[in-house]
């Protein structure tokens, strides 16, 4: 599996626009330590209707327990814990992935489907659910999933849920403040004006000038 270079390389220049705005609709919360920071009705800007729907979001569930358990494993393979900054689990982004497809219902058949067919091929490989495999045996599964160019053709359903779930996992990690520090994303900062560069000035002629 590719490891977090890798997906600051090349998996960031890939991720959903659309996915990413969709995240942002009816004041949808970065992280589910946004939601408990953020109690619906306390933002600017928020109709009773939308601080409403977000509370009633919060309230339901859709995952089940095992459900989460397999989302939480499969997060930690797409971005491992390292030296550098937490796993996604520690960005709680199994959290984000449960209010995102309640937020965004097309997700929830592809995502329930997908974790249903990824279940069935361990038990047909290995007699065991996925959560229930060993280390080695998952990063079998998911690797002949993660690379669409190499996928075997019947593995095509397996391709198309990785893919979903690789790009929520992408987009609740690198959205949320552990995310942002990892890749170095400072935002806004006050600058102080230290008058125009001197190579500036050199090119114009104008190195005699004080600004």
């Amino acid at each position: 599996m590719n490891r977090r270079d890798s997906l600051k390389a090349i998996g960031l220049t890939t991720l959903s626009t659309a996915l990413l705005l969709d995240a942002c609709k009816h004041d949808s919360p970065k992280t589910a330590e946004d939601v408990k920071a953020n109690p619906p009705g306390n933002e600017a800007g928020i109709q009773p209707f939308e601080a409403e729907r977000t509370k009633k979001l919060k309230a339901d569930t859709f995952f089940t327990k095992p459900e989460m358990a397999t989302i939480t494993v499969l997060g930690d393979i797409i971005i491992p814990k390292d030296a550098h900054s937490g796993s996604a689990s520690d960005a709680k982004v199994p959290e984000f992935i449960e209010f995102i497809v309640k937020d965004i219902p097309e997700h929830q058949i592809p995502m329930r489907g997908g974790l249903r067919w990824l279940n069935l091929q361990c038990l047909n490989r290995y007699n065991h659910a996925f959560v229930d495999c060993s280390a080695q045996q998952q990063i079998e599964m998911v690797t002949d999933i993660a690379y669409p160019l190499k996928a075997k053709p019947e593995m095509i359903q397996g391709v198309n849920f990785f893919n979903r779930m690789r790009d929520l996992t992408a987009t609740g990690f690198f959205t949320s403040e552990m995310g942002t520090k990892d890749i170095g994303y400072a935002g806004n900062q006050p600058n102080q004006w230290k008058g125009v560069p001197e190579d500036v000035l050199k090119q114009y002629g104008m190195e005699s000038v004080k600004v």
